[in-house]
């Protein structure tokens, strides 16, 4: 190593000369995502120009020069290349392993992703590829020797540079411009994936608009919701909010193998036809519980306005947020109690990074046990079946599906494997939801108490269909498996409110993270001025005096 360093230290290079090696490097390496997708864009197409197709690397590193060419100069050269490199680097490693592609939504799941999370991703693969991509050319950077002419000298030769492969871009574009405005008309996707400029285009739009931007004023949107019921009964109402659980893994929903052996003996209505608001839990959480609907989401005016749990804590419900996801509630539990349960070692349920879902079922009972309001929601926020640590999800002990895939580097797992992995989660959570329903069964025919239990994930999972694994890319080209999400709910059978049968019916009905706001509102009895009854999926179930009470401002929006 160090004959190859003293080595480097002897070459001597200009800082154009570093400039195009580098540059080159990125555009024919770094980028062959980009050059792929690129690639079976154009070939797809029925007629296609070979000159075209060649044109796109050559297109593409006169860019990358222009780019680069522009921040980097004199003795900035070297940490504005290095900087490139490593970012490239990881984005290739991430793009070519899970398909992953680091547009907005990506840079906001990156910034609020915690730590555990954040090392589940480091495997012996994930750190030879990092080494062999990002960390020798880098080295290599370093080490060269450059030489500098005047500040003058540098500026001109830099200019002609820019101004060589300003030319060339120019001239390929003037050649192919139909050919160019067609492929990127049709195929909006691929731009994506152009490496690193995407991510830092991204990046500059995250940060001027979470830290630059002054705070939106609060937004009130009732002040004077109320809870309305014609019986003396306390009701007590759990949300479960799943992670990284996709319908198609439901046995509920028709999948083949037993992954809801539990809950399918519980009278469980699940809605097969639901879809998320995102492809991430940062996008999904607050979008779900938001008034906004997936078409005008924001989350900078989703976090500044009211949202449902606000909603519901207003109208007098005692709430409590109880998470076991590390990436927090995004916002939507700032301003009602929340409790996040511990990692550490003590509960033989957790390993000092997380804990299996089972460990919620503590204090859901704590809260069970001493109510103090007539009306009471509790969230459950799951770790679900969040990857790729798939095999850390579900206790050894509860493994339903053999063999499994014990590792991080799912992409090096067979697909039996990877799957039953998987389908071990969705299982495992299963098994959760089926107890949390047994406490609330047992307490409703011990207190008199209405109970009931919605559960809704917050976005899928690709488990390698197409060569995509997780989730997070642009809702505009997932994949179904992202974005196809369950929505269960179940009811104790001493209620009146709904008609489960009605239920059943229905359920087959589409609808998206747009109908939980109302949803929640309808469950609950909240009575308010912003709930849409031609939004909630429950209310062509729910009973006359159910209606009555249900505060619709336009009563001929209900049809039964």
């Amino acid at each position: 190593m160090n004959k190859i360093i003293n080595y480097l230290k002897k070459v001597t290079l200009t800082t154009n000369q570093l400039l195009i090696i580098t540059c080159c490097y990125i555009a024919f390496i770094l980028n062959l995502p980009f050059l792929n997708k690129a690639t079976d864009a154009i070939v797809s197409l029925d007629n296609y120009s070979v000159p075209f197709l060649l044109s796109v690397p050559l297109f593409l590193l006169s860019l990358t020069i222009i780019i680069q060419g522009i921040f980097s100069f004199r003795w900035i050269t070297k940490p504005i290349l290095i900087l490139s490199v490593v970012s490239s680097a990881l984005i290739f490693y991430a793009t070519v392993t899970y398909g992953i592609v680091f547009d907005y939504g990506m840079v906001q799941n990156t910034v609020e992703t915690d730590s555990a999370e954040a090392f589940s991703y480091f495997n012996i693969y994930s750190i030879l590829f990092f080494i062999l991509f990002g960390l020798l050319p880098s080295l290599l950077i370093y080490y060269v020797k450059l030489t500098y002419k005047s500040f003058f000298g540098e500026l001109f030769t830099r200019l002609k540079l820019i101004s060589i492969s300003f030319g060339v871009a120019f001239l390929i574009g003037a050649l192919f411009y139909s050919n160019y405005a067609s492929v990127g008309r049709n195929n909006k996707d691929v731009i994506s994936y152009i490496t690193p400029y995407k991510m830092f285009d991204s990046s500059i739009k995250f940060i001027k608009r979470h830290y630059f931007y002054p705070p939106l004023k609060f937004k009130v949107l009732d002040t004077a919701p109320s809870i309305v019921r014609d019986n003396n009964r306390k009701h007590v109402t759990v949300m479960v909010l799943g992670e990284t659980a996709r319908a198609q893994s439901f046995s509920l929903n028709g999948y083949g193998k037993p992954t809801n052996q539990f809950t399918e003996k519980l009278d469980i209505v699940s809605f097969s036809n639901m879809s998320s608001c995102g492809t991430a839990t940062a996008v999904s959480v607050p979008c779900m519980f938001s008034r906004l609907n997936k078409d005008n989401y924001d989350k900078r005016i989703a976090t500044s306005q009211q949202n449902a749990v606000d909603l519901i804590h207003l109208a007098g419900a005692d709430v409590l947020w109880i998470s076991n996801n590390n990436g927090s509630c995004k916002g939507v539990c700032t301003r009602v109690k929340s409790i996040k349960i511990p990692t550490d070692k003590s509960d033989p349920l957790c390993d000092g990074e997380y804990c299996f879902d089972e460990v919620l079922l503590h204090p859901l009972q704590d809260k069970l046990n001493n109510l103090s309001q007539d009306n009471t929601l509790i969230v459950l926020h799951m770790i679900g079946s969040h990857g790729p640590t798939y095999y850390k999800r579900y206790p050894k002990e509860k493994r339903v599906f053999k063999p499994d895939c014990r590792r991080s580097d799912i992409q090096n797992c067979s697909e039996e494997e990877l799957v039953n992995t998987y389908d071990n989660t969705i299982a495992y959570t299963d098994l959760v939801l089926s107890k949390a329903i047994k406490i609330l069964n047992e307490v409703s025919l011990e207190k008199n108490i209405e109970s009931s239990l919605l559960y809704v994930s917050d976005h899928g999972e690709s488990l390698g269909e197409s060569g995509v694994y997780l989730h997070g890319l642009p809702y505009a080209f997932a994949p179904n498996e992202q974005t196809h999400v369950p929505m269960m709910f179940w009811t104790d059978p001493s209620q009146t409110d709904f008609n489960l049968n009605c239920l059943n019916k229905a359920a087959n009905s589409k609808i998206s993270h747009d109908n939980v706001f109302d949803s929640l509102l309808s469950i609950m009895s909240v009575k308010t001025s912003v709930y849409k009854a031609n939004n909630d999926p429950f209310i062509s179930c729910k009973s006359q005096n159910a209606i009555a009470r249900t505060f619709v401002q336009n009563k001929n929006e209900v049809t039964n």
